[in-house]
């Protein structure tokens, strides 16, 4: 029996996560839950699944929640430092990491230093602090396993191999749903057209990075730190059915590819479970029903973003936590209808050449940098609203 806890359970990657442990009751134990605001579907889910400790990261929210729970045999904590502590439960196997944006970094480095092992789901704290985690990593002998459907595929694709006989990674991407258009098309587009993913349903913020690429510049550089690869040898490749999910080629030739429906249940449970697999109840892939699959090369012109994830890893140091948390602004900003589609650009562009990076060396650095970020983006989208 694994005992786990999920950080953002209360999300896609959380109710899916749930979703396996309801059907694998034999395996799986949830201990801990934590989740931002959404207190109403968190007492939900600790009502079903009974776990030891629970927080929201937003303390009126734990008010509430106390309120309406405090009978419940379960602790209610608030805060980040809440999220944190829950994040370093002593009776944990598996930390699954599934906080959406920057607010991840802290409770996962808490729990990777508290010796756990950790399935990440969420791009960011990778992006933020990719060195630092895995020195923490090393240095507390844990692993750190990644869920993101394109990292999930690489990982299985080079299982068995040696990584010096890698010569690239290809992380595929479906173009979101935006790719048709022209980049003037773009200047009209409303969150509710940018929303519309054709292949995966998905929370808001993720699905915009989908629409502007960003999604596949943060997981550039999140590979290069997971998998100790160069930036050199990481590409992306548009892939519109969204059935490859990420290849692996070696120096011989030889090309290795994971393929699957997408469904983000099969990355959860090989993370959740390995190195063995579930049997889950999942369509078949029907390659012959598909018919065909089909490749194109990014269009950086019409997607600057994708190529602001390169330049990051380029400079190095703290710009990866200022591209970070100056996406997350404008993304914002743009689901409120503030800025346009083609302002996300922009606003990242113009805060990453106001930035003096430097080394990531602490945790402070990392965050000094995104609450450097964060205010300078936001003084960017106020000017763009006037």
């Amino acid at each position: 029996m694994k005992k786990i806890v999920i950080l953002g359970s209360t999300g896609s990657i959380g109710t899916n996560t749930l979703d396996i442990v309801a059907k694998f009751p034999e395996h799986f134990q949830v201990i801990g839950l934590t989740a931002g605001t959404n207190d109403e579907k968190l007492e939900e889910q600790l009502r079903v699944f009974k776990p030891a400790a629970v927080a929201l990261s937003d303390k009126p929210a734990a008010a509430r929640l106390r309120d309406r729970c405090g009978g419940a045999s379960v602790n209610i904590l608030s805060g980040p430092e809440g999220v944190a502590r829950v994040a370093q439960l002593p009776e944990a196997d598996l930390v699954i990491s599934a906080i959406v944006g920057g607010a991840g970094l802290v409770p996962t480095l808490s729990a990777i230093r508290a010796g756990k092992p950790v399935a990440l789901a969420n791009k960011e704290p990778m992006v933020m602090a990719g060195k630092l985690m895995q020195e923490e990593a090393r240095r507390h002998g844990v692993r750190i396993f990644p869920v993101d459907s394109e990292h999930s595929a690489i990982f299985q694709a080079m299982e068995g191999h040696r990584r010096q006989d890698i010569l690239r990674l290809i992380l595929t991407a479906s173009g979101g749903p935006l790719w048709e258009l022209s980049r003037q098309q773009m200047q009209h587009v409303k969150p509710e057209q940018a929303l519309r993913h054709p292949n995966w349903k998905m929370g808001a913020k993720i699905t915009i990075d989908s629409a502007t690429l960003m999604n596949k510049g943060l997981e550039v550089v999140e590979a290069r730190w997971l998998f100790d690869i160069p930036p050199a040898q990481i590409e992306v490749l548009i892939h519109r059915e969204s059935i490859i999910h990420s290849l692996v080629e070696y120096c011989d030739g030889s090309v290795i590819a994971q393929l699957g429906l997408p469904d983000m249940r099969t990355p959860i449970s090989y993370a959740m479970n390995y190195p063995e697999r579930m049997p889950l109840e999942v369509p078949p892939l029907d390659l012959a029903g598909i018919g065909k699959l089909t490749f194109f090369r990014p269009d950086h012109e019409r997607f600057p973003c994708l190529g602001l994830g390169y330049e990051a890893l380029r400079i190095g140091g703290t710009m990866a936590a200022t591209l970070n948390a100056a996406n997350e602004v404008a993304v914002a900003a743009y689901l409120q209808e503030g800025i346009g589609f083609l302002d996300i650009a922009d606003v990242i562009r113009t805060t990453m050449d106001a930035h003096a990076p430097r080394d990531v060396t602490t945790l402070e650095d990392a965050l000094e940098a995104d609450r450097w970020a964060r205010e300078k983006a936001g003084m960017l989208v106020r000017t763009l609203v006037r």
